[in-house]
């Protein structure tokens, strides 16, 4: 399934209001900076949108945050959006990040998140974001 993942620069609250109000329904997902554990968190970045989600649709989801200079991340209008793709399995996960990074850049490996997904970040050799992710049924 593939998702579009939006960038902001500390208003990803009131685009997903805005957007909640056009498609209707609820966050599904709702975090803030100061979620994050100890060791990540930006004291004053903490009030910013670390993940949203909202469906929009029967199979989809708008998902976004606040970008973090922390992490070294600043939005610039026009490739402030990223294309999310969930796999069935960590080795799907690995083998599509793979191939899509070939020729383009890898923005944060593959890896096991504090949220319990294995996810990975990188642009495609046409400029495009993506973001990979495996997440584990309980």
């Amino acid at each position: 399934m593939i998702n579009a993942y939006l960038s902001f620069n500390g208003n990803a609250m009131e685009a997903f209001q805005f957007y909640r109000s056009v498609f209707g329904g609820e966050f599904q997902t709702l975090q803030y900076f100061k979620d994050l554990p100890a060791e990540y968190l930006d004291e004053k970045e903490s009030h910013r949108i670390l993940h949203v989600s909202l469906p929009v649709g029967k199979h989809s989801l708008l998902m976004g945050c606040d970008t973090s200079e922390h992490f070294g991340n600043k939005v610039n209008i026009g490739n402030n959006f990223t294309l999310s793709f969930t796999t069935e399995s960590t080795e799907d996960a690995d083998r599509i990040f793979l191939s899509l990074s070939r020729g383009g850049k890898v923005n944060r490996p593959m890896q096991n998140e504090f949220w319990g997904a294995y996810s990975g970040m990188l642009t495609d050799k046409f400029g495009i974001n993506w973001m990979i992710s495996f997440e584990p049924t309980a």
